[in-house]
């Protein structure tokens, strides 16, 4: 028990230290459990004796597919039917056929070749999805479609788990020979469950009956038991008791698949599914997420302190090779499938080079496949190697993206629409934000010019009466033919950053008397929008979280009137320093790094914070003098 805790506080504490450290260096989760495991292996006292924490780490992978089939409700899956089933399931056969005959050609059978194809048919989820989202590239027709296979393939593990067992009993185990040729070793399959096992000795229509009867409990249990159990539960009134309870539904689920002869991964997953419309889906998501992350970067940091880089020192052309293979058959079929789908420009290339790596599942499906006979330890050791160094390769292809986008562009699914109409206003940008402000303005008997360079939200504009064009507002032509010449106002409602910036300053040197209307993500935009020319600049969330605060202050007690004061001073106050340190930034230097600008800051915080507390203190309703001076974001050459 000693040894256990030492190895486990190891561990724990090597998680501690590497995974943050691989976060800010932007290599996800995943990596950084497996550098930890990878340092811990190369200390042969401690990287020694891992299997006893492996098992117990292993839980987590149960406790992960649980948690992905409560995340499935079958409404959102039937939504994306023609992803999941379309791409996403052409992605998983064709790229494990495309392996099978490649390891095929290496001499192993057929069984052994299709559990390899299947390994590394998945990709890594955790570091893509991580990646895609801090990139913003989630929301791109090639992220959307890198989500749709990583779903996929998620799903996909449960009926690969069910299909391994299978081959290992029509298989030979596959083993290396130390001149590097594969060889099958005859062994037979050893039950490990036959001790606990309720279908020993039963014929064959027994161990069906037993089986289905199994599946079917754990079914009617989470329709029909699972909301009394709850309800009583909650009567105890211990926070610790639903956790408890979430364990024992999983531990449970578990034990009893076990029993069967059945994956515990796959009575769980099924478990989650039946869950998934539960009122009680969030409350076991919360309680078992913990739990779940900690165990599974466990078992990563076993599979990386496993790992046998003494294979890569020996035949480092030889596994690199392998690597390199597999990743360009990957990137071959991505690459096929995106032309089928139409995806183009980037999209194709974020779609290709960001799946084209094994993925964590791969380490699952190897130590299952090692437990079940279906391969050997020195195969699977060239496997779990493969897979590391394909992950740790990742970060260098989403580089590689980074350089392919600056330079080659998407080209438009069509040419931008000839624009035949001018108004008084132009309305650039017609998401929720720009929207709201159209509808407004023509509600008031103005005329708008609506562009947009997303064709989806032209065209559902126009389903619902509102005329649109399509075509990139920040193009000199689209904005001419919108008649920028003679109109009054801009409104600049762009979701890019960048791109709002870039047609505010080229608005304004064009037509140096138009008001312009702008939207900003955060105050540094409204200090970039400010320099660039923008007369009326609007934060997107500032509004909106004053209401959402004048709300608060009303349910604690103050009258309509004083909190309706209190968000008004804040208001102007507020305005009127953005404007003052507006004047104090410098572009390019981050905030935090301009001493006058902190400050600067602070002293104005301050003042607002002394002014509240006096008027708390006389009980004066009467607005501050000063903070009335509603300075705005005007120009000084066009105050």
């Amino acid at each position: 028990m000693d040894a256990f805790l030492l190895q486990a506080s190891i561990y724990l504490g090597a998680a501690v230290i590497a995974v943050p450290l691989a976060a800010r260096l932007g290599l996800g989760s995943v990596l950084g459990y497996l550098l930890a495991g990878i340092a811990i292996g190369f200390i042969p006292v401690i990287g020694s004796g891992t299997e006893d924490l492996q098992h117990f780490a292993e839980f987590g992978v149960v406790m992960m597919l649980f948690l992905i089939g409560l995340e499935l409700e079958p409404r959102a899956l039937w939504n994306m039917r023609d992803r999941l089933i379309g791409l996403g399931g052409l992605q998983v056969v064709v790229t494990t056929a495309a392996i099978m005959g490649g390891a095929m050609l290496l001499d192993l059978g057929w069984s052994a070749a299709l559990a390899v194809g299947l390994i590394f048919a998945l990709s890594s989820t955790a570091i893509v999805l991580q990646t895609l989202s801090e990139k913003g590239l989630m929301q791109t027709s090639g992220g959307r479609s890198t989500f749709s296979v990583l779903l996929t393939q998620d799903i996909a593990v449960i009926p690969m788990l069910a299909l391994l067992p299978l081959l290992a009993a029509r298989t030979s185990r596959v083993e290396l020979s130390e001149d590097g040729s594969m060889h099958l070793v005859t062994e037979a399959h050893d039950d490990a469950h036959a001790a606990l096992s309720l279908v020993e000795g039963l014929p064959g229509w027994g161990v069906t009956l037993v089986t289905l009867g199994a599946v079917a409990a754990v079914i009617l249990t989470g329709i029909y038991l699972t909301r009394p159990v709850f309800r009583y539960i909650h009567h105890a009134r211990l926070r610790e008791m639903y956790t408890a309870l979430a364990l024992l539904m999983v531990v449970g689920v578990a034990v009893l698949m076990g029993m069967v002869g059945l994956s515990p991964a796959l009575g769980t997953f099924l478990a989650g599914v039946v869950l998934a419309n539960s009122e009680f889906r969030h409350e076991l998501e919360s309680d078992l997420a913990p739990f779940k992350g900690l165990l599974l970067g466990l078992f990563f940091i076993t599979v990386g302190a496993g790992i046998n880089f003494g294979l890569l020192l020996d035949a480092p052309l030889q596994i690199l090779g392998l690597t390199l293979a597999v990743m360009v058959i990957k990137g071959a079929v991505l690459y096929a499938l995106a032309l089928l789908f139409k995806l183009r420009g980037k999209d194709r290339w974020l779609f290709t080079l960001g799946l084209a790596q094994a993925g964590e599942f791969g380490f699952v499906l190897v130590s299952f496949s090692l437990q079940q006979n279906v391969l050997g330890a020195q195969l699977s050791e060239w496997l779990l190697l493969i897979i590391a160094l394909s992950m740790l390769i990742t970060p260098l292809l989403f580089i590689l993206f980074d350089a392919l986008s600056h330079r080659l562009e998407a080209p438009e699914s069509r040419e931008a629409d000839e624009i035949d109409e001018q108004g008084t206003v132009i309305v650039a940008g017609v998401g929720r934000f720009g929207q709201v402000v159209n509808r407004l303005v023509q509600g008031a008997g103005f005329a708008t010019v609506i562009l947009d360079n997303n064709l989806e939200t032209v065209q559902t504009m126009r389903r619902f009466g509102f005329r649109g064009y399509f075509g990139d507002p920040t193009r000199p032509e689209i904005l001419h033919a919108a008649g920028i010449e003679d109109a009054r106002v801009l409104v600049v409602a762009l979701d890019d950053r960048k791109a709002a910036t870039k047609l505010v300053s080229y608005a304004r040197r064009i037509r140096p008397d138009i008001h312009i209307v702008a939207r900003a993500y955060d105050r540094v935009h409204v200090y970039e929008l400010y320099q660039a020319g923008a007369n009326d600049i609007v934060r997107e969330m500032f509004d909106s979280s004053l209401r959402a605060g004048r709300y608060v202050l009303e349910n604690l007690g103050l009258s309509e009137y004083e909190a309706s004061e209190a968000e008004m001073t804040h208001y102007h106050h507020d305005r009127a320093s953005v404007r003052e340190l507006a004047d104090l930034w410098k572009p390019g230097v981050p905030t935090k790094d301009n001493p006058e600008y902190v400050a600067r800051a602070r002293e104005l915080s301050k003042e607002l914070e002394t002014y509240f507390a006096s008027r708390s203190e006389t009980g004066s309703t009467e607005p501050k003098p000063e903070a009335n001076k509603d300075q705005g974001f005007r120009s000084k050459s066009r105050n």
